[in-house]
């Protein structure tokens, strides 16, 4: 006991709660270290009220500022989807549109270079994109002393997998009429109904079964929907009744294990839906535009393709695609967008095929995690440039994730067609005079 009261004692006091005397204390701390200066003091002070800011995260102190860039009109002909009663993506028509895109970042030249681009497909028709499927996942695992107990359950899961969405969208089903602070094997906050349950998968390794609960999740991004609904299911339904059913209890629950593609690429959501919205994004540039706004012919762009390919097989990628992480990142950070999902969000895989002699260029897209409603896009910067974009609020998220897609086509059309020049002269060049390190 002495040696937790020493132990808590030592720990420093740095207050997490956003009260507004936890604020002053922590601005105060920072004014009055050694090393801090006084023309720093502008990060403390709020471009919107304290308050507005305080919900979105802890230990709130101080502010950033991205300057934006905006970029357009991306000609662009969407697909207008809505999910049937199975979850599946289903198109409803198409409509063409021109959209002005925000870019927040400091990377010199990624703004000119997807203007390039912007500009190079509008000359060329426009970009057709298209969503294949929506899905987000959270992988949990039940770990039991031998392998053949998590076989057991891996079986009855597939038996009980269409009870289970049928549970969780049930009205009577108390947690949703059940709050915070119940005890330990309640959900620690009510069900969300918008986090449909649209399949359960299971993997078996050793004594460890991984259950992959498979969820559309409306037109927020929804991993807290997900977290929720999760937690709920193995210890309100798989508890409540596997054990019960077949005398067998798990050593271990967890609640996410890895195999559910949350902010952590892999291979299995490169090749197949599983974490966020698949979505392709393509336009054919003829010659003439090649040459005209991009410099470059449809030769360069196939060899660096083709180079490309060997290189990224040799040296291990997941994705093939040039430079989409910075398109998204800065659409992202414009729109209130959880940041730690850019990495799986930027999976991608580009292709370059002559047509005649031009191209056509196509992007795949196979995880984009996005959301028009909840998180930081009810940050007052988020709203407006969503409204920009006119992908606020329902019914606008496969809208959003469209544009996105677009957007960074119009990078990776215009960055390669840099690198695809003689010697690559035209990429140094715009990193030259965008970079930061003009006369040099």
């Amino acid at each position: 006991m002495k040696t937790d009261r020493v132990a808590r004692s030592s720990l420093p006091h740095w207050p997490r709660a956003n009260r507004p005397e936890a604020i002053t204390q922590r601005q105060d701390h920072l004014r009055h270290l050694s090393h801090w200066e006084e023309s720093h003091h502008h990060v403390l002070s709020w471009p919107v009220a304290a308050g507005t800011l305080a919900s979105f995260q802890e230990c709130l102190t101080g502010h950033t500022v991205l300057p934006v860039g905006v970029v357009g009109p991306l000609s662009i002909n969407l697909g207008q989807y809505q999910l049937d009663d199975a979850g599946e993506v289903q198109e409803q028509g198409r409509a063409p549109d021109q959209v002005f895109v925000p870019l927040a970042h400091t990377e010199g030249g990624l703004s000119a270079s997807v203007q390039r681009g912007v500009s190079a497909v509008a000359l060329a028709g426009g970009i057709r994109t298209t969503v294949l499927a929506d899905r987000m996942t959270r992988d949990s695992c039940f770990v039991f002393p031998t392998t053949a107990e998590a076989v057991q359950l891996a079986r009855w899961i597939a038996d009980h997998s269409a009870q289970m969405s049928t549970w969780l969208r049930d009205p009577a089903n108390p947690l949703r009429h059940t709050g915070a602070g119940q005890g330990a094997s309640t959900s620690s906050a009510l069900l969300s109904a918008h986090a449909v349950l649209r399949g359960v998968d299971t993997h078996v390794i050793g004594p460890m079964c991984h259950v992959l609960y498979r969820f559309t999740t409306g037109d927020a991004c929804g991993p807290n929907m997900m977290t929720r609904n999760a937690y709920a299911l193995n210890h309100q339904y798989v508890l409540a009744r596997f054990p019960a059913e077949t005398g067998v209890t798990p050593l271990h629950v967890f609640l996410e294990t890895n195999m559910g593609g949350d902010k952590k690429p892999s291979y299995a959501f490169f090749q197949f839906p599983g974490h966020g919205k698949v979505v392709l994004a393509e336009a054919t540039i003829p010659a003439p535009v090649l040459r005209r706004v991009l410099h470059v012919t449809a030769d360069e762009v196939v060899a660096l393709e083709h180079t490309g390919l060997h290189g990224a097989h040799a040296s291990g990628m997941q994705s093939f695609a040039f430079t989409p992480a910075s398109a998204v990142a800065a659409i992202f950070a414009a729109t209130g967008q959880d940041l730690g999902m850019v990495g799986t969000s930027s999976m991608a895989q580009a292709s370059a095929t002559r047509v005649g002699e031009g191209i056509h260029l196509a992007i795949r897209f196979s995880g984009l995690e996005v959301g028009t409603v909840g998180g930081g896009t009810s940050l007052p910067h988020a709203r407006a440039y969503l409204k920009l974009l006119d992908c606020l609020g329902p019914g606008k998220v496969y809208r959003f994730a469209q544009i996105i897609a677009a957007t960074a086509l119009c990078l990776e059309l215009s960055a390669a067609a840099s690198m695809a020049t003689t010697g690559s002269h035209n990429f140094l060049q715009a990193h030259l005079e965008h970079g930061g390190i003009r006369g040099v």
